[in-house]
């Protein structure tokens, strides 16, 4: 078991590198070509914290692990908004920008509403998948493009003011240019670190999980979810602090987005099998994943600002979160009374406040 521990925590080690050289290596071209901040957090950042979740997800799909492949997904959607927002939120308050209100949030909530239509029939099939990995497509080139025409006009504006833009798409891809050899080994070697690092996580998670008597599900949800979103931890915090607000939540919106759209629907394209959804899964997990994507519209809406209380409360759930899936995998005694009390007590508390809240900010704008 021991040994076990050892492959877990370097699949963890290699997982996190790998993640760092991926993000480190696409931001910078990103940057280059002029695509903004919140774009960069929604599309290179995000989508490069997401590849360990890929690289698990798919490693599991092809090794018969399904319920790791698809909790992980569940459970790591479920971890970046609770526990990283609510991190980055208590370290420092996070200025929404109007963009995330309108737009990324919409999205994320409508794919989790597509995965739940696609998987009530109890499985996820190559036909699904390749409509989740065309949505994803169509998202990226809609973002990508969308940013390009706000730079532009930035551009012109400059260009009509100062004369020839310095930042102009043409130096920018010169400039790009010269630095291209650098960005590919880095892209490179953080996904060969990926790639070992998965092997070596999901392995270590399976025995682990026959060791203790937890379902693989629960280890899926749990441990692979929080160890596969620990680039997300890493970016985003790090992003609040430096006062990178847009990356830090442009990270996990766009994180989840491409979990479902990129990740699952990756896993059903090259799973021989449709890939079934477990009964539990469908009766509990993925309607806290929905319901999680959804409590983002009344936070964000309070001010454009997640406050530390707000990120408090983030917090405080997913640490109930967890003891409810530790209680139900053990069967114990206290869970029916530790069901009804978050049922009819902490979760209208929680609503009520986050009415107030709205209320208040409601009032307090001009008509």
């Amino acid at each position: 078991m021991i040994s076990q521990l050892a492959w877990f925590g370097l699949g963890l080690v290699a997982l996190v590198a790998g993640a760092e050289l991926l993000v480190k290596g696409a931001s910078k071209l990103a940057y280059s070509f002029g695509i903004s901040p919140l774009v960069v957090g929604l599309t290179v950042v995000a989508f490069g914290t997401s590849a360990p979740e890929l690289a698990v997800s798919i490693k599991a799909v092809v090794a018969g692990q399904v319920d790791i492949a698809i909790g992980n997904v569940v459970g790591s959607n479920i971890f970046n908004v609770l526990f990283i927002l609510g991190l980055a939120a208590v370290i420092t308050p996070l200025v929404v920008a109007a963009q995330i209100i309108r737009q990324e949030v919409p999205i994320m909530i409508a794919a989790s509403l597509l995965l739940l239509t696609l998987a009530w029939d109890g499985f996820i099939s190559r036909l699904d998948g390749a409509i989740l990995l065309g949505l994803l497509l169509v998202y990226t080139v809609f973002l990508v493009r969308q940013s390009r025409r706000q730079t532009q006009v930035t551009h012109d504006e400059y260009a009509q003011e100062f004369g020839e833009s310095a930042a102009s798409p043409t130096r920018a891809w010169q400039r790009a240019q010269g630095r291209l050899s650098v960005q590919l080994v880095l892209i490179v070697a953080g996904l060969a670190l990926l790639v070992l690092g998965s092997q070596w996580l999901v392995a270590a998670a399976v025995t682990f999980a026959r060791w203790v008597g937890v379902s693989e599900l629960v280890i899926g949800l749990t441990i692979v979810a929080a160890g596969t979103s620990l680039p997300e931890v890493a970016a985003s915090v790090t992003a609040s602090i430096k006062g990178e607000r847009d990356i830090a939540i442009g990270n996990v919106i766009g994180s989840n987005t491409f979990n479902i759209l990129g990740v699952l629907g990756m896993a059903a394209l090259l799973s021989p099998a449709p890939l079934p959804m477990a009964p539990a899964m469908m009766a509990f997990d993925c309607w806290v994943m929905l319901a999680v994507a959804f409590a983002c519209l009344p936070v964000l809406f309070t001010g454009r600002v997640i406050a530390r209380w707000e990120g408090a409360v983030f917090l405080a759930y997913y640490a109930a979160y967890t003891a409810y899936l530790i209680l139900d995998s053990q069967g114990h005694d206290a869970l029916p009374q530790y069901s009804a009390a978050m049922l009819w007590f902490v979760v209208p508390l929680t609503l009520l406040t986050l009415a107030v809240a709205v209320g208040r900010e409601m009032r307090g704008r001009p008509e």
